[in-house]
């Protein structure tokens, strides 16, 4: 196929589904203590919208580790955090938000490509996709280990899908999140920010971050948004 007119990009936590339960979480918790005995938690931590291994950081930092414990151990916690996710990953079918599938199948029809860019860890994401059933949607991702921020992240993405040939050089992008950390990567990238009020974050917080669009969520999203 050619390369598409429209890309849409989307966050997944708050964004595609939310109230996931506390799996992903105790993966991270028992991760950290698998690969280093030492026992943390993210009591405290405004994990929404951070990356999963600035998470892992905070909660090393936070338990006393030194900055050498956590560069070397890093790579092993995030591989035993994707392992231990992929087993304790519950349906998440029930947890899609509202007008996900429908906006999903709209753009699938319009042959439009839709990609993910996420905090989670490539296999946590990709788990929560198939879980959820909104895997075959979804042409490739940028996780949380392939960059050091949210801006990065999209960065990633777009080269991804300049390597794949899935768009030109004028192609309209948009990013769909829920918190504001959506809305400054977006605008970093110079891609349309669509901002979502289905996360933690209230639609008055994202208005203040003045994102191209804010909506209560994703039903009123219009196929014509993405092309203007």
């Amino acid at each position: 196929m050619p390369p598409a007119d429209v890309l849409v990009l989307f966050d997944i936590d708050g964004t595609l589904i939310r109230k996931a339960g506390p799996h992903h979480r105790q993966a991270l918790v028992a991760a950290i203590l698998r690969a280093t005995g030492i026992e943390t938690n993210d009591h405290q931590i405004p994990t929404q919208g951070m990356l999963d291994r600035d998470i892992l950081t905070v909660m090393l930092r936070n338990a006393g580790a030194s900055r050498a414990v956590i560069r070397e151990k890093m790579p092993e916690i995030v591989r035993h955090a994707q392992n231990i996710y992929v087993r304790t990953c519950p349906n998440l079918e029930d947890k899609v938000c509202p007008g996900v599938r429908m906006l999903l199948r709209r753009l699938n029809r319009r042959a439009v490509p839709v990609g993910l860019v996420t905090g989670n860890l490539t296999r946590i994401g990709w788990k929560k996709m198939e879980h959820a059933g909104l895997k075959e949607f979804f042409q490739f991702g940028a996780f949380a280990e392939m960059a050091s921020s949210r801006a990065g992240l999209v960065r990633i993405a777009l080269q991804q899908a300049r390597r794949e040939r899935l768009i030109h050089r004028g192609t309209r992008v948009s990013l769909v999140g829920d918190h504001p950390n959506d809305v400054e990567a977006a605008k970093k990238n110079g891609v349309q920010s669509i901002a979502v009020a289905t996360g933690v974050v209230p639609a008055e917080e994202l208005a203040a971050c003045t994102p191209d669009l804010l909506l209560q969520d994703l039903r009123s999203l219009r196929l014509p948004m993405f092309w203007y």
